[in-house]
């Protein structure tokens, strides 16, 4: 029987990411045809790591093959019909916005409709969780709830799109994690585990063109596309018990979730918009340090994969292991913190200061 899964499960990734890296040359001569270009600007205060004109419309690449997954492996379902069809407000808006950009409201607009087709058509709600084992019923507040959790969500995967391979990356990592927890919970045949696989083939299909140097980026359709799956599969998880704790997606994406929530803070800080772009994010601190962009990548891929290894662990119902390899985890990130400009350009230099003045005490 676990054969028969397993043989199923390396179907659906294989032909979906076949079919995502076949068409993605495709892909990429449709965006130079249509101008959904990113194009390395000096006014953007020099964020832009890439040196040349790179084409922006990989995400549609990552669509098409979750389609084409859909069609095959799964038949009709309400919950379904809401997934494809909020799918559509958020390839819309994105593909708008990779050829002619778009203000952060209407990026908004875009994702919010998005979330209420899946809250009132699809009725997936997060409803209630279950915190250190006390459930918790939200009531009718599980509408905002379950709207602010699907646009931070959305949002904190896009915001990871700033290096080669760092955003679909991180992105399969989460695909692959809940695939694995699935497994050990003997959960097969589900939505969210279809949509998963479906999802993982999808997206290394499009990491076949998106390593350094990229022949193409995610654009705003591909990163707000995973980050809106990646809010589906964790609230289907929800409702099927497939993800047992509330901290579960949380540890799975801690990394982008830190740097987005160290994002608002900095740019708070410094009396700028929280939308406004910066050269400060993690990977941005990672470069910094003299690491090449794809060694930066690969760095965040490690940190991500043991946040993830946590989360299993903490799912298989060893808790205690888990939380202490979370703790660890999180003392690293305070050292990556205080040693680094994520939050203030102040910061490394008191915590050089308060760390001399330390160890002259010591002496």
């Amino acid at each position: 029987m676990f054969d028969q899964h397993l043989m199923n499960v390396l179907l659906i990734v294989t032909t979906t990411f076949f079919i995502s890296a076949l068409i993605m040359p495709y892909i990429i001569k449709i965006a130079h045809h249509i101008g959904a270009l990113d194009v390395p600007r000096k006014e953007q205060g020099g964020r832009h790591i890439h040196k040349v004109v790179t084409p922006k419309f990989g995400g549609m690449g990552i669509f098409i093959s979750f389609l084409f997954g859909y069609m095959l492996f799964w038949d009709y379902s309400l919950k379904m019909n809401a997934i494809l069809i909020a799918s559509f407000f958020i390839i819309i808006t994105g593909m708008i916005d990779d050829i002619k950009s778009l203000t952060a409201r209407q990026q908004l607009l875009g994702q919010t409709i998005a979330a209420l087709v899946i809250m009132f058509y699809g009725k997936i709600l997060l409803n209630n969780i279950t915190v250190f084992g006390y459930n918790i019923d939200f009531g009718l507040f599980a509408y905002p709830i379950t709207l602010i959790f699907i646009l931070g969500c959305t949002n904190v995967v896009r915001l990871t799109d700033g290096l080669d391979g760092l955003c679909g990356g991180i992105s399969s990592i989460f695909f692959l994690t809940i695939g694995i927890i699935s497994f050990l919970q003997g959960r097969f045949n589900t939505l969210e585990i279809t949509l998963t696989f479906i999802m993982l083939g999808a997206t290394l299909g499009f990491l076949a063109y998106n390593f350094h140097p990229a022949k193409t980026f995610a654009g705003e359709t591909g990163s707000t596309f995973l980050g809106f799956i990646i809010a589906v599969i964790s609230l289907l998880g929800f409702k099927g018990t497939l993800l047992t704790s509330v901290f579960v997606p949380l540890l799975i994406l801690a990394i982008p979730i830190l740097d987005t929530l160290f994002a608002i803070i900095r740019r708070m800080i410094k009396h700028k918009h929280i939308y406004e772009g910066d050269k400060d994010h993690l990977h941005h601190q990672l470069l910094k340090m003299h690491l090449s962009p794809t060694k930066t990548v690969f760095v965040i891929y490690i940190i991500n994969i043991l946040f993830s290894i946590a989360a299993i662990i903490y799912t298989i119902n060893d808790a205690k292991l888990g939380t202490i390899m979370y703790i660890i985890l999180f003392i690293v990130v305070l050292w990556i913190i205080l040693h680094t400009s994520i939050i203030s350009d102040k910061l490394p230099k008191e915590t050089k200061k308060f760390e001399k003045n330390l160890f002259k005490k010591k002496k």
